[in-house]
């Protein structure tokens, strides 16, 4: 497979300077597809097409940007199983769950789009006028690698549904099911510079989109690091700035829970697309008298785990996604132990049965001082730290020392209990005993999580100004 063209203004163009970059299987630890790194002038020719394109897309009506969108998710419909498979391939997602998860809540993004577009009002009488909600103008959108489609989508679908021109930069990790889904832009038919895609790392095309004068508005999901190098830049032309970035949730187990059901849930949860979740629950809080039972749940919940061939239905947990990567967890285990909590299950290296790949073993550690490494560093990986407490209000005030306030999870019997303690949880969403991930509701960090919120309605309106028509009568 060779992709070395961008979409740029309606077409697959070549890049001004072409640089090929091979994009790697992680299961494989083999290249398997080749694109084109972008650079300034890529950036600088996609937005000024979005320039261009603003002027007539922000003034389209809402039902022919409803017929864009469902038009999109009719061919998303279509391509899924394709979508599911190239980001197995990109990023190591097994099969089942690229299926099932990445693909599918992808496409729930534009669906969710369509939703509150169909019934959003754009205007509306407020004191002595009205108050009018616009489109900001050109949007650059950054996204990651650990959910390629869902992030794009969860960007996407709202800039569009509000009238936005788009320049993308998906992860140049993989970046395989981004273009894919840009064909599905192009079949939807869209007016040419609506949405425009190139290719490129953070440090050229990146940093080129968050200063570029002709984008009113960045939005970036990566690293805390990355993100406040995008605000800067996005500073001197006095951007707009929604950012998702780390996390290094708490999930409290309050002494009324059951106690099995919560730390297998919680073993999983930490583990879903292997760790590679910004919001995972990486540090367990249990009662400190309950931590025989809290390791016996959890390694029996390890073993519940399938690494393997991503492409195998069976498989529960593919690799981590690049080399880089790899060896920076096997560092981080390597801290746990030397830094002396009690390793449950896993370790270093890879699961017995694997000899390649960028695989870990799925890796609990216990008796965890909340100021070791492993504790306080988001390693992004399937890796959990249990840490015992004797109150409460200590485990409340373990969960809130962090940098981070992506997200929060409380598991009681008591549903009184669980909301008081959520409430003092520093952190933009928090779950209650296991409970599914809600799109419709908003999503969004804390302290250095980040800014800003996506998904549904508040997720939609980011991407909005405000005006005021003072006087305006009737």
């Amino acid at each position: 497979m060779n992709r070395s063209k961008f979409y740029i203004d309606g077409a697959w163009v070549d890049p001004v300077a072409p640089s090929a970059l091979g994009i790697t299987n992680p299961a494989t630890e083999e290249i398997f597809a080749e694109v084109s790194l972008g650079s300034p002038p890529d950036v600088d020719r996609a937005a000024k097409a979005a320039r261009r394109a603003f002027a007539v897309y922000s003034a389209t009506s809402v039902e022919q940007r409803l017929g864009w969108l469902h038009a999109i998710i009719d061919g998303f419909r279509a391509r899924l199983p394709e979508l599911a498979r190239m980001m197995t391939l990109e990023m190591g997602a097994p099969i089942t769950f690229a299926t099932e998860r990445q693909a599918t809540v992808a496409l729930f993004h534009f669906e969710e789009a369509a939703r509150v577009l169909a019934s959003y009002r754009f205007e509306e009488r407020m004191g002595s006028g009205i108050v009018r909600r616009e489109p900001i103008g050109v949007c650059g959108l950054i996204t990651p690698w650990n959910w390629p489609l869902n992030q794009v989508a969860s960007k996407v679908a709202p800039a569009l549904a509000t009238g936005f021109t788009i320049v993308l930069k998906p992860s140049e990790v993989a970046p395989l099911s981004a273009m894919l889904f840009a064909e599905i832009v192009d079949d939807a038919g869209l007016p040419a510079g609506v949405f425009n895609l190139v290719n490129g790392d953070g440090p050229i095309v990146g940093e080129a989109i968050a200063a570029h004068p002709e984008i009113d508005m960045v939005s970036f999901t990566g690293s805390t690091a990355a993100g406040i190098r995008v605000a800067k830049l996005a500073a001197d032309t006095v951007k707009r700035v929604a950012q998702e970035l780390g996390g290094k949730s708490a999930n409290i187990i309050l002494d009324d829970a059951d106690l099995k059901t919560a730390v297998t849930q919680g073993v999983h949860a930490c583990y879903t697309n292997a760790g590679q979740n910004c919001q995972s629950p990486t540090r367990m809080l249990i009662p400190r008298g309950q931590r025989e039972a809290a390791f016996a749940a959890a390694r029996e919940a390890v073993a519940a785990i399938r690494p393997g061939d991503p492409l195998d239905p069976a498989t529960t947990m593919g690799p981590l996604v690049s080399q880089a990567q790899f060896e920076k967890v096997q560092r981080l285990i390597r801290s746990g132990i030397d830094d002396g909590a009690t390793l449950v299950a896993g370790g270093i290296g890879r699961p017995a049965e694997l000899n390649r790949g960028y695989f870990v073993r799925p890796t609990v550690f216990g008796d965890v001082n909340p100021q070791m490494k492993i504790a306080r560093e988001e390693i992004f990986c399937p890796v959990l730290s249990i840490i015992g407490y004797d109150t409460e209000d200590e485990a409340i005030e373990i969960a809130n020392d962090t940098p981070f306030g992506l997200a929060g999870f409380v598991q009681s019997g008591d549903v009184g209990r669980a909301r008081a303690v959520a409430n003092r949880i520093r952190a933009g969403r928090v779950y209650f005993n296991g409970a599914p991930f809600d799109r419709s509701l908003p999503f969004g960090g804390y302290k250095q999580s980040g800014n800003g919120r996506e998904f549904g309605v508040f997720g939609f309106e980011e991407y909005l100004e405000v005006k005021a028509l003072v006087g305006y009568g009737d």
